[in-house]
């Protein structure tokens, strides 16, 4: 496609009497990986969510490849989150219950696929992000490193056009994190995914193309005429 493949503008988000979002706004491309940076409590992760369709902005517009997501009903938000988005956050909230296999299989199995084939799809997942060891274990019996791949394979599995990764190497030592930073945004230039990356940590934004600052709710990004968008 020849123009951004989302674009949040003008979003406001209030939780109560404190205001998160005052206004930010973020343009990506297909195929990047930016970084959304600021301090804590700045609004980065709001922004995260109000792009993913996780929470609906109190106004401004979030429009992905021509449909608008802030007025999208629950269910087609669900849907996309479920085809078209990936997630990876701090912890990897990978269910317990399940084993690290079953984890990497569980978007599929949602969308209705059998279980033979989504196993065999996330099993490839994991030897590709070097974790084909852990499939039977469960979540709890694997280390912070290893459940953080297990969680970016599961975030790739469906092919997604955009990967969400809330400070995704803020519980691993530097080691793991340089790890899991470089086998995920590896693995998406391969498939095509763009990444929007939370982050408060210089050595990880070092992987994007290009940053987004936020500071008390608003964003500092390239002006929307530059990138093609209307003012």
């Amino acid at each position: 496609m020849s123009g951004p493949l989302l674009v949040g503008t003008g979003l406001h988000k209030a939780f109560g009497p404190t205001v998160a979002l005052s206004g930010a706004g973020l343009a990506l491309w297909p195929g990047e990986v930016v970084a959304v940076m600021g301090p804590s409590g700045s609004g980065k992760s709001t922004l995260l969510h109000c792009l993913a369709g996780i929470i609906q902005p109190d106004a401004g517009t979030v429009v992905y490849r021509g449909s608008e997501v802030s007025r999208m009903p629950d269910g087609p938000r669900s849907a996309l989150r479920r085809t078209e988005f990936g997630f990876v956050f701090q912890f990897g909230q990978l269910v317990p219950e399940l084993s690290c296999l079953e984890n990497v299989a569980l978007p599929m199995r949602l969308s209705g696929q059998r279980r033979g084939p989504a196993e065999r799809l996330a099993r490839e997942w994991l030897a590709r992000l070097e974790v084909e060891d852990v499939a039977d274990k469960r979540p709890g019996d694997v280390s912070g490193g290893q459940g953080q791949r297990v969680a970016v394979a599961r975030a790739l599995v469906t092919a997604p056009k955009v990967i969400f990764a809330d400070e995704p190497t803020g519980a691993l030592d530097s080691y793991n994190g340089e790890r899991v930073m470089t086998l995920m945004v590896d693995a998406a230039k391969q498939t095509g995914a763009a990444v929007v990356l939370v982050t408060h940590e210089p050595r990880v934004a070092a992987y994007s193309d290009r940053e987004v600052i936020v500071r008390d709710g608003k964003s500092r990004q390239v002006d929307l005429e530059q990138v093609g968008l209307p003012g």
